[in-house]
């Protein structure tokens, strides 16, 4: 024939099952897009917990450092004035000392404890929930 095979090239109809393929690659591919946004956002979170927790810890040990030097300095007072007094007369002043020394640390236990109490929750409340716009812009710099 003069129009053989090779003379026209042959056009096929476009199937609309071939356009559906084209999308149903597209929705996986964003479906792959959340789940690793998904990811990325469990991980942060997880990270701000663990930096919560240390920050919590962190308040917890200055608090309780605080109170240690606290207690050596009253004690270092305590023991000042009691070796002057016992050297002078050890049995009346011994007892009315240690009476008053040892309200005098009581209160100050009570006074402080206060302190500290809103000092910690203080610092636990302070930490931030929200991502700085630094950490969010260097999420999309390690995602992109």
């Amino acid at each position: 024939s003069l129009f053989g095979r090779n003379s026209f090239p042959s056009r096929r109809p476009q199937s609309p099952l071939g356009s559906l393929g084209g999308m149903a690659s597209q929705s996986q591919e964003l479906i792959q897009q959340l789940l690793v946004a998904e990811k990325d956002a469990e991980s942060t979170i997880m990270n701000a917990k663990k930096a919560r927790l240390a920050k919590l810890k962190q308040a917890k040990d200055k608090a309780e450092d605080d109170l240690k030097a606290f207690r050596d300095e009253q004690e270092r007072k305590f023991q000042a004035e009691m070796g002057g007094k016992a050297a002078a007369d050890p049995s009346a002043e011994l007892q009315g000392a240690t009476a008053k020394e040892a309200e005098m640390v009581e209160k100050d236990y009570q006074t402080n404890k206060e302190r500290t109490i809103a000092y910690v929750i203080g610092k636990v409340l302070d930490v931030p929930t929200q991502l700085s716009t630094t950490q969010t812009q260097a999420l999309m710099m390690g995602v992109a």
